[in-house]
């Protein structure tokens, strides 16, 4: 069995619906079970900063896919859901689902089709801050830093909030 880890994020339509379904789907799968699951964020969008805020989470999950297999199931599961994905729109523009392998157990992947770890997670805080709640102590296996010191490196994090904090003053 390996762990697995999964970005889930999504900024069109029932964007916590949408969340959910992932992870049902996910957990549904023959291979795959859905271990924990953070917290829901509602983050700031990176690159293309013209389209609605995402929520995002990260689920721990447990396989035995290969990473190959693994991955042709989260693009089953987002096609599914209504993700689109062409050459002409934007690269981080609007999607209904987006899931990204972040670590399969510790190995280092990289492949025409897939990298892994995810190779711009140790700079998305929408990423790192649901993975703090899973497990802060967890090594990258390329940098060999804890997610908490990947995260305190952030030199400029989008906005992450707590999903129903954003606009609330404390």
């Amino acid at each position: 069995m390996t762990v697995a880890y999964i970005g889930v994020g999504s900024n069109i339509g029932d964007r916590i619906g949408y969340v959910q379904q992932a992870h049902c789907l996910l957990n549904d799968t023959d291979g795959i079970q859905v271990l924990e699951s953070s917290s829901l964020y509602e983050t700031e969008p990176v690159g293309y900063k013209e389209q609605e805020w995402f929520i995002n989470a990260v689920l721990k999950t447990e396989t035995i896919l290969s990473p190959e297999d693994f991955l042709n199931q989260c693009f089953r599961i987002e096609k599914q859901l209504g993700r689109v994905r062409h050459p002409e729109l934007p690269k981080n523009g609007p999607r209904t689902i987006d899931l990204d392998i972040l670590f399969y157990d510790n190995k280092i992947i990289n492949t025409e089709i897939m990298e892994i770890p995810h190779p711009r997670m140790h700079q998305r805080a929408y990423t790192l801050v649901p993975l703090l709640e899973l497990d802060e102590d967890m090594i990258h296996p390329v940098f060999n830093k804890t997610i908490s010191e990947l995260h305190e490196n952030l030199e400029e994090p989008e906005e992450v909030y707590l999903y129903g904090t954003r606009g609330i003053d404390f």
